[in-house]
């Protein structure tokens, strides 16, 4: 099997622009996935802008030199800089400056200023079974699970590639023979109080990932549509603990209206049916720390907070303020609606730190607090936090979060089952 170019993508694969570089890294790469074409894609989430090191800054500079330009819509994840000036980032020279040009070499390329991990809350949300090339895990799975568009993972910084030359691998995902679940994870032993709650599908995603894998499994026994949100967290979760890009869940998501369909008729591998104890496993691992009375800060936001869910906070708050301070991450399009009629300085003199553009597990926000303690609702923050934060992590629903804040101590006001 080998890798057959249009005339057109030859041509461009061999010129000495940035463009040309673009096309060699998207056709070496579907050569060593084993595609034996590349594919159009309607649009390209980036996540390759955040700085981790100078290589990266560089290499987007090379593409800006090169004449580079996006050629489909092209929104970029999150980057290590708050622009918005919401947060304070402890990131020092000269990381501080390089992160900086890192992301105004994005903003040349041609890319929008979205800097958000959840860019189909932000309207980019390309139509059922489009080919698009998308970055960020929670992303990915959302576009593959819940809006039926076809991508596969794209890492830095082929996803870049990918934008400029609008060609993806014909591989993975893309190919529908490849989007059938082969396990089912029958979660119909479960109460509804307990489906229908907010800190269900964090959980469940958690388990889900560590059941599944790579493996594209079906959730069987989910009663009513549980919204976005919680589809968000649930695929969030999954991708964080295990290597999730697309989940099917009968009855809710558009490739499952049945479990047959999602399937593609073909028995499935393995059931698993998940049970109360099963559960109660799976949230307790989210909690790393050992101290579980007390706590030093609060997190939520990952991925970032929707409007709905800042409805929420402020309802739970209730006018109280906080003990402990509430790192609410979101992005600049619900950021100019919180703006309006004052929600954000209100919610700013209860103690929230809201944070626009990045989030605090990926660039350093959080006080440097040596054994510190943060309590988070999101399966991705509790997978992640400890190793990139060196903060422990206890896990509660979002009340729990805002009560835990209020007291300044962990306090747990929802069970899990």
């Amino acid at each position: 099997m080998s890798l057959h170019l249009t005339d057109g993508e030859a041509a461009i694969a061999a010129g000495t622009d940035g463009a040309a570089m673009a096309m060699r890294i998207v056709a070496d790469s579907a050569r060593l996935l084993g595609a034996e074409r590349l594919i159009p894609v309607a649009s390209a989430h980036i996540d390759g802008a955040l700085y981790h090191g100078d290589s990266g800054t560089l290499f987007a500079e090379a593409l800006v030199e090169g004449g580079a330009r996006v050629s489909v819509r092209s929104t970029l994840n999150v980057g290590a800089l708050d622009l918005m000036g919401c947060s304070r980032i402890r990131l020092e020279e000269p990381a501080r400056g390089m992160a900086r040009r890192m992301m105004e070499a994005y903003r040349k390329l041609g890319c929008e200023q979205s800097w958000t991990c959840a860019p189909y809350q932000a309207g980019h949300r390309p139509a059922q079974g489009s080919d698009v090339a998308w970055g960020e895990s929670n992303a990915v799975v959302f576009c593959n699970s819940v809006l039926g568009a076809r991508t596969n993972r794209y890492g830095d910084f082929l996803d870049i590639a990918c934008a400029i030359t609008a060609r993806a691998p014909a591989c993975g995902l893309h190919l529908a023979e490849n989007r059938h679940a082969r396990l089912v994870f029958d979660v119909s032993g479960l109460s509804l109080a307990f489906l229908t709650s907010e800190i269900a599908w964090p959980v469940l995603g958690s388990l889900f990932g560590r059941s599944v894998g790579n493996t594209i499994g079906v959730v069987v026994g989910v009663r009513n549509h549980p919204g976005e949100d919680a589809l968000k967290a649930f695929g969030a979760a999954s991708a964080s603990t295990g290597a999730v890009g697309l989940f099917h869940i009968v009855g809710v998501t558009p490739e499952a209206p049945d479990l047959a369909t999602a399937l593609g008729s073909v028995p499935p591998e393995a059931v698993i049916r998940v049970t109360d104890a099963m559960v109660r496993q799976a949230q307790a691992g989210l909690t790393t720390a050992a101290d579980r009375t007390a706590v030093d800060a609060i997190a939520i936001g990952s991925p970032h907070l929707s409007l709905a869910e800042f409805d929420r906070l402020e309802a739970l708050l209730a006018g109280r303020r906080t003990v402990r301070p509430i790192y609410a991450c979101t992005g600049r399009h619900v950021l100019s609606a919180l703006d309006t009629g004052g929600r954000r300085k209100a919610l700013e003199a209860q103690g929230v730190v809201v944070v626009a553009d990045t989030c605090v597990v990926v660039t350093p926000i959080l006080p440097d607090l040596a054994g510190g303690i943060l309590m988070t609702n999101s399966g991705k923050f509790a997978q992640y936090a400890p190793g990139n934060t060196g903060y422990a992590v206890i896990y509660g629903s979002l009340a729990d979060c805002v009560e835990s804040a209020v007291a300044g101590r962990p306090v747990f006001a929802e069970a899990v089952s």
